[in-house]
Formats: C-alpha cells, sequence, structure tokens
C-alpha cells in the first residue's frame, strides 16, 4: 500500500510537472519578453501590434505567436529558435517585412546592433 502511495505521488509531481513545462512554451512575449517586446501600440479584437527593441546580445525567454508579420525598422542579426527545432539565424534587413505561422520560440541578438521591428500578431477568429 505504501509503495502505491508513493507511486501516485510521483506520477502526480511528473504530471504537474510536464502541464508547468508545457506552458513555459505558450507565454505572452508582453508578460515574459518585456525586455524586448517593449509595448503594445494597438491591439483589437482582431490584431495586436507591438514595438520591439532588440540590443545586441539580448535574448527572450520563450513565447508563442499566432499567425504574425514583421517589419524591420532597423537591420541586424538575429537567432530564432523554433520549438523542437535547431537554431537559425537570420540577417534582418531595413525595410523587409516578412509574414510567418503561429511559433512558439525563443530569439537572440547576435549582432553588433540594436534591432527595432513591428510584430503584428494575427488573432484567431472567435467561432
Amino acid at each position: 500500500m505504501k509503495t502505491i502511495k508513493i507511486f501516485l505521488m510521483n506520477a502526480l509531481f511528473f504530471i504537474l510537472f510536464l502541464i508547468q513545462s508545457t506552458n513555459l512554451y505558450a507565454q505572452d512575449p508582453i508578460k515574459v519578453a518585456s525586455n524586448v517586446y517593449k509595448k503594445v501600440l494597438l491591439e483589437n479584437d482582431k490584431i495586436r501590434v507591438m514595438e520591439v527593441v532588440f540590443a545586441p546580445g539580448t535574448k527572450t525567454a520563450w513565447h508563442s505567436h499566432p499567425d504574425h508579420s514583421v517589419y524591420a525598422l532597423s537591420s541586424g542579426k538575429i537567432q530564432i529558435t523554433d520549438k523542437g527545432k535547431p537554431a537559425v539565424t537570420i540577417d534582418v534587413k531595413m525595410g523587409t517585412a516578412m509574414y510567418l505561422p503561429s511559433v512558439t520560440h525563443m530569439a537572440k541578438n547576435i549582432g553588433t546592433t540594436t534591432i527595432k521591428l513591428i510584430v503584428t500578431e494575427i488573432k484567431p477568429v472567435k467561432k
């Protein structure tokens, strides 16, 4: 009986750990990466537009985005690591825009310049 209780307690702690670990990967960038995601410029039921300022050497915590676009206000070099994938280095060019599908990732400015971006998240349609 004591062995079963110990097993059940260990199983419960393991399940709680797994639940907490998945929450670490699904965080709002404004909350968990406020060192980079400086402010919300516009938010409504369809989109959220955020100002991002990424100093050299700065990295973000794991965070998630729905489908989103990124517009580069300045150039630089960034390393992006999507959940479950190897890191990718991107040379960001001022004036470029890109569309990205929903993702959980982290990022690091590996260049020598501050990168400024506008990130626009496209909110899922509510049914």
